[in-house]
């Protein structure tokens, strides 16, 4: 009986973690650099989703600058979306997930 138990509870969790990735894919993060000059936006899982560069940064001559704030810019956003990423797991397993580096 025991087993039992913990067998459904172990498939309400994975069916709980299944459904907390599907929610982290749609779910959408913003880094910001250079004062919000440049944006990037990432899913849940730190995946690209758009690059925004606000006019006054692009100048030629700046090129370096430029292709250092977009890094910042996607540094940051993938930071945050770890960050959720790993809360909403954790929340879901009862911070379980925190034992086991690597999963997210």
């Amino acid at each position: 009986m025991k087993m039992d138990k913990l067998l459904k509870q172990a498939q309400k969790m994975q069916a709980q973690m299944m459904l907390a990735q599907e929610e982290l894919e749609k779910t959408v993060v913003e880094g910001t650099s250079g004062g919000g000059m440049v944006k990037v936006t990432v899913n849940g899982n730190g995946e690209p989703q758009k690059i925004s560069i606000s006019p006054e940064v692009v100048d030629s001559n700046q090129i370096e600058m430029l292709e250092d704030l977009i890094l910042t810019a996607f540094n940051d956003a993938i930071t945050k979306s770890k960050t959720m990423a790993e809360n909403k797991m954790n929340s879901v397993s009862g911070g379980m997930t925190s034992g086991f580096p690597g999963i997210f």
